[in-house]
């Protein structure tokens, strides 16, 4: 009964079968190209380039090349990068100009210091505490020339020649005072501080300054000579502490003028050849002049110690005399300027080869 119910099965035409018979042929052709396409495209890769050599060449067409008509420009190789230029062969570096000497150098102590990298290499507080030290010692040096004149004048009665021989006597510590110590100590503060004049002028203050001491120390050293021949009976010359000192000092200082004049203003007329002595003498020309003050400040308190003697008969007087003040506050400035002076011309910079000594500038 159930397979009554199934439908029958409905078996194709005859053209039906014709045409499915024909369909399966053209499957296996499909099947066997593509087999001979993997075969030859396998083939072609195993080859290698002999299999490019193998295929005809493509024949010659007679179309135009597309590129022609193309908008786009044809591509280009791009250029080949220029080559490095070659490194500059090393600057040679010419020496510097030797050092003008001192008639030729126009420049000012300032400017080489600059040049030197000295400028701004003291702080402002070093800079006011060196103005300080040279501005006091300027003071202390005319300080001790007026104490010198107030002493001779209102408690001596002022000077005099031979018709008073005491009065004559006044000279030589006035005259004394104002050469060794006032004019020579200016002179050699001059070298250190001034510093926005040429090298040469200078000189030539610093030689002038000198040239005003001699007279003071001739006249001075004249009048105490003189003064002991018109004692009655003459004193004896030469017997102290104090006139030894003064010889010494008086020595070394025509000394050093005569050096200071000769090696550092005559021998410029030959700059050249004499450059290197005048190089060595300045460590030894800067040594004696500090000397020199040093030893002007002793003789000169040899001799206020010498004088106060015979004017108070005793070293310890009874009583405070105004004339005994003012001996030893002249001697305390004496003191004084033989430390102020020698620290600020020998005084060193914070960096040693930027400042420059006395001895540099002489």
């Amino acid at each position: 009964m159930e397979a009554a119910r199934e439908p029958a099965a409905t078996l194709p035409d005859a053209g039906d079968a014709t045409s499915a018979t024909a369909a399966v042929p053209d499957a296996h052709e499909s099947a066997a190209a593509v087999e001979d396409g993997l075969s030859l495209g396998l083939g072609a890769a195993e080859s290698g380039p002999g299999a490019d050599e193998a295929l005809p060449p493509p024949p010659p067409t007679d179309a135009p090349d597309a590129r022609a008509h193309s908008p786009l420009p044809p591509p280009h190789s791009p250029a080949p990068a220029p080559a490095p230029a070659p490194a500059p062969a090393p600057a040679v570096l010419a020496p510097p100009p030797l050092a003008k000497l001192d008639k030729k150098d126009k420049r000012s102590h300032y400017e080489e210091e600059r040049e030197r990298g000295d400028a701004g290499e003291w702080a402002c507080g070093r800079w006011f505490e060196y103005a300080l030290v040279v501005a006091l010692a300027a003071l202390l040096l005319l300080a001790a020339l007026v104490l010198a004149l107030f002493w001779a004048l209102y408690y001596r009665q002022g000077f005099a020649w031979s018709d008073a021989p005491q009065r004559q006597f006044n000279l030589h510590p006035v005259l004394m005072v104002a050469g060794f110590v006032t004019f020579s100590g200016f002179s050699a503060l001059l070298f250190r501080v001034c510093r926005c004049c040429r090298r040469l002028h200078v000189k030539l203050f610093h030689m002038v300054l000198h040239a005003l001491a001699i007279p003071c120390v001739v006249v001075g050293f004249w009048a105490a000579l003189d003064w002991h021949e018109l004692q009655q009976p003459p004193l004896p010359h030469f017997h102290s502490l104090h006139s030894w000192l003064g010889l010494v000092t008086m020595g070394l200082f025509a000394l050093q003028f005569v050096v200071g004049f000769f090696s550092f203003l005559v021998l410029l007329c030959c700059e050249g050849a004499t450059a290197a002595f005048r190089a060595a003498l300045v460590p030894v020309h800067a040594a004696f002049g500090i000397t020199t003050f040093m030893l002007a400040i002793a003789t000169c308190l040899t001799g206020l110690s010498h004088k106060a003697y015979e004017l108070y008969g005793a070293f310890y007087p009874t009583s405070w005399s105004e004339e005994g003040i003012i001996i030893n506050a002249l001697a305390m400035v004496l003191v004084a300027l033989g430390i102020l002076v020698s620290y600020t011309v020998r005084r060193e910079g914070s960096r040693g080869e930027g400042k420059t000594f006395l001895s540099e500038r002489l």
